[in-house]
């Protein structure tokens, strides 16, 4: 004889059964959170911790060349076969054109008594009282001082767009007419933009078992962007481009992939129209890490507008960048699981592409670089 359950039991089983359940172990339940098996696949591995050919590292953060003593900085560049790091914080965070302009000026200083070919600075733009009458040419003049003293091109941070005001309390947009004198001045001078626009488009999707950066937005909620945020994610993007549009004769670089490592097709769409677009791989190797044969053609065909990037100065970290670059070896984790759950898989790029992502199109780029840090 058959036994029928009513629907109610059904349901409750239903939901019993599809309810994600807590692990035990000797220390007790853990979440997925912790949950971070060891893989049992048994596979070729080649751990880097040392690049095949020298490179230079276009996105860095380092906030102590002021004043700080740089011996060990460069004696860890050194481990890794860094040639050059390139500063992008060359005139601090300070809201104070004084405090800044010291910044530069004394980080100049001490990275020429220190390592003047191995340590680059670029310089970045104080927004501040932007609006007020004379500001954008003052700025100008500034940019041109701060070239001419040794700056090597210019960094713009995420702010612009998202929080930088006008003296009216109104959103600077990244595309502001006020702006425009700035990156033809960089045009003039011969130098590169990196520019900084943006997130990562999960970070304005809902917080949900779809967004596949569910555990990254629940360890660091100030990154979760929501309806009350003034800015979409696509507004963002498309002041971008309206800037590299409006300056076909300035040369930027665009931070991050441009938020498009995970879409390649269309990064590649933006590649054709942008042609003084180049793009830089910081904090966006998991991106291509899991898609190494699609990734592997992008390179090849854009082989000359790829820099190499990292965006925190975490050693131990630029062992994944090369082995993603550099091997064939299949997945193998990535160093911060929040930031990618996912496994790796190399890209065995050839030696050419290689070179060119490492040094030769910085070298290319970024003006008043010591070549003789590189092979040819």
């Amino acid at each position: 004889m058959h036994c029928f359950r009513s629907l109610p039991a059904l349901l409750l089983l239903s939901a019993t059964a599809l309810a994600q359940p807590k692990v035990s172990t000797p220390s007790g339940p853990i979440d997925f959170e912790e949950y971070e098996p060891v893989s049992t696949l048994k596979v070729a591995e080649h751990k880097i911790t040392r690049s095949k050919y020298p490179f230079i590292d276009v996105h860095n953060h380092q906030y102590n060349m002021d004043n700080g003593d740089l011996t060990k900085l460069v004696t860890q560049m050194d481990s890794l076969n860094m040639g050059i790091m390139v500063n992008l914080s060359g005139r601090g965070f300070s809201s104070e054109v004084a405090a800044s302009t010291r910044f530069l000026d004394q980080a100049l200083a001490n990275t020429h008594k220190t390592a003047p070919s191995r340590l680059v600075l670029f310089t970045n733009i104080n927004f501040a009282n932007i609006g007020d009458k004379g500001w954008t040419d003052k700025a100008v003049r500034q940019l041109a001082d701060d070239v001419k003293k040794g700056a090597k091109g210019l960094k713009i941070y995420k702010s612009l767009g998202f929080n930088v005001k006008d003296v009216a309390g109104k959103r600077v947009s990244v595309d502001d007419p006020r702006l425009d004198p700035i990156w033809t001045k960089c045009g003039e001078l011969g130098i590169p933009v990196l520019i900084h626009t943006g997130e990562p488009k999960s970070f304005w999707d809902p917080m949900d078992r779809f967004n596949e950066r569910w555990l990254e937005l629940k360890t660091h909620p100030n990154r979760r962007r929501t309806k009350d945020d003034s800015m979409s994610w696509e507004q963002l993007i498309a002041e971008q481009h309206n800037v590299f549009r409006k300056h076909p004769k300035t040369t930027f670089i665009n931070a991050h992939m441009g938020w498009y490592p995970n879409d390649l097709v269309k990064l590649d769409s933006l590649m054709k129209v942008f042609p003084n677009m180049n793009v830089e791989i910081g904090a966006v190797i998991a991106e291509l890490g899991r898609q190494p044969r699609a990734a592997r053609a992008f390179f090849e065909k854009h082989q000359d507008r790829i820099l190499f990037g990292k965006d925190s100065w975490v050693p131990s970290e630029y062992a994944t960048y090369f082995r993603v670059l550099e091997s064939d070896d299949e997945y193998f984790p990535y160093h911060k699981k929040y930031h990618a759950f996912w496994r790796m898989y190399g890209m065995a790029l050839p030696d050419e592409v290689l070179k060119k992502v490492y040094y030769k199109n910085a070298l290319r780029i970024i003006p008043g670089l010591d070549k003789s840090l590189f092979p040819n």
